[in-house]
């Protein structure tokens, strides 16, 4: 069973899929029922609902690794 994580605003998020533009690496803008996130490779945003986020959601990144 997968380890709960807790999530912040600003926290960088690796996604287990890649978006269009290439990147997999998101940051966290709204966290709540649904969660905001924000495409490091090319800005575009997107609301999650939090069990599709939590789902898909693979690790949390060290602020400094982007």
């Amino acid at each position: 069973m997968k380890e709960k994580i807790n999530f912040a605003i600003g926290d960088l998020v690796r996604m287990k899929k890649a978006h269009p533009c290439g990147s997999n690496i998101w940051k966290i803008y709204r966290v709540g029922m649904d969660f905001g996130i924000t495409c490091q490779g090319c800005g575009h945003h997107v609301m999650i609902p939090r069990p599709k986020f939590e789902k898909m959601a693979m690790e949390k990144l060290p602020p400094e690794s982007v």
